[in-house]
């Protein structure tokens, strides 16, 4: 009798220790926060790498806090930058050809890394087609690389 209730004891025990070792490592877990110093990328020249259809398509643009100037497909494009806090900022087209384009587009940095960062973006008022992407620092400077 004694046997099994030391055998029921030793039991109980392996379940609380599997069961708080398994809500520790949630615990480690559930306290990690993702690194976002999204101060470094408000100046520099950036490259964003995307697919459309079957092709890699590759724009540049260099940002100077407010403004951001894109050079895709052998176009120009400027937008106006409207920080909304820290780490999220509204772009509007400057000269917008069509309706589409007079649209702002709501952009959310959501991590940060050494020279690139983690962001969602989509239409203002449009969170259901949220999309991610992400952005290569390629220079502190507001200068283009010599080949685009």
């Amino acid at each position: 009798m004694e046997l099994l209730s030391f055998l029921k004891t030793l039991t109980n025990l392996n379940f609380i220790c599997k069961y708080s070792l398994f809500f520790l490592i949630f615990l480690n877990y559930s306290c990690y926060k993702v690194e976002r110093n999204c101060s470094n990328f408000r100046f520099g020249t950036f490259k964003y790498e995307r697919v459309i259809g079957d092709k890699l398509s590759t724009s540049f643009f260099i940002r100077n806090n407010d403004i951001e100037i894109e050079y895709y497909n052998n176009k120009i494009d400027t937008s106006k930058i409207n920080w909304v806090n820290e780490c999220e900022f509204i772009l509007k087209k400057q000269n917008p050809i069509n309706n589409i384009e007079k649209k702002p587009i709501s952009i959310k940095i959501i991590s940060t890394h050494e020279d690139y960062y983690i962001f969602e973006f989509s239409l203002v008022g449009d969170n259901k087609k949220r999309q991610r992407g992400k952005i290569l620092k390629i220079s502190e400077g507001l200068n283009l690389p010599l080949k685009l």
